[in-house]
């Protein structure tokens, strides 16, 4: 299919729908006054960074099929291409979101002593960071300062400024997910960046490649050597993993009420409906129109 069906959105796109006025390339600093009704009803796929705060209210959001609620003084990071939608929000919700390419954290930060700062904000499913009240307050003051000197055409040390500011919050959020979960690895051995590789790749290709050897030869590896690595990182072979993905694929679609099952065969390159439907009921135990039915409860 030409159109694609989840809407991808680029900080361009963000910026026109929130009425926002462009500041910086690869970096955006969106403070927010109070919500009356959610901005983006849709899913959407996310093709920046965010750095997601919750400075008064509450906000539940559905990030990679996984719903997290945050209230005031949480925060969540997002990593680039998440599936994204916006299910409730409070009446007095107030958020800060930082948008941010990856390009901005190249150009800025690779080094090597940098990289440990970032591992939260490279993780698929991040979980929630609870900041304290003097945190809080502490981060909303820095997203200030980092907002006003990137809408700022000139100024004396304006990069310096951007780059330290962000570094800061950065390292604070880095502090703060160690603190909070310090069983989490940052350091990537072999076997973990053969499987981040093995994972952007899926990402790039789930609707057009379903076969263990396509990831494989693309990562000039064998399939028993992918699948027994991808089985220590993650628990799951390859091909569970592949499977996994498809299906996220397309439970995301089939919550849109205005995409046939027909169209969403389509889309996810299946050769027919039948087969789809077997390949879904397999993995979920409903069929794709019975999953469809008891998710509109």
């Amino acid at each position: 299919m030409e159109e694609e069906l989840i809407k991808k959105l680029s900080l361009d796109d963000f910026i026109q729908i929130m009425g926002e006025e462009p500041q910086s390339e690869g970096l955006h600093v969106f403070i927010s006054k109070n919500f009356t009704q959610i901005p983006i009803t849709y899913p959407f796929r996310n093709l920046g960074n965010d750095i997601l705060f919750v400075e008064k209210g509450s906000l539940k959001v559905s990030i990679n099929l996984i719903t997290h609620t945050l209230k005031k003084n949480e925060s969540i990071a997002v990593a680039q291409k998440s599936v994204i939608q916006m299910l409730e929000i409070s009446d007095d919700l107030s958020v800060i979101n930082i948008n941010f390419s990856t390009k901005f954290i190249v150009d800025n930060f690779f080094k090597s002593n940098s990289i440990d700062a970032f591992s939260y904000f490279t993780h698929n499913n991040a979980p929630k960071l609870k900041l304290s009240k003097q945190e809080g307050k502490m981060f909303k003051i820095m997203a200030r300062i980092l907002k006003d000197y990137n809408k700022k055409e000139q100024a004396i040390f304006k990069e310096e400024i951007i780059r330290n500011t962000f570094g800061v919050i950065a390292y604070k959020f880095a502090e703060i997910f160690k603190r909070t979960y310090p069983d989490l690895k940052v350091e990537l051995s072999r076997q973990e960046e053969l499987a981040i590789r093995f994972w952007n790749i899926l990402q790039e290709n789930v609707k057009i490649e379903r076969s263990v050897q396509f990831y494989a030869n693309t990562l000039n590896v064998t399939t028993g050597h992918l699948s027994k690595t991808l089985k220590e990182v993650s628990g799951k072979t390859a091909s569970q993993l592949i499977e996994a993905a498809v299906i996220i694929e397309a439970r995301l679609l089939l919550q849109d009420p205005k995409l046939s099952i027909s169209q969403i065969t389509e889309e996810l390159n299946f050769p027919d409906q039948s087969f789809f439907g077997k390949y879904f009921k397999k993995q979920m135990g409903l069929s794709p129109s019975a999953y469809r039915k008891e998710n509109r409860k």
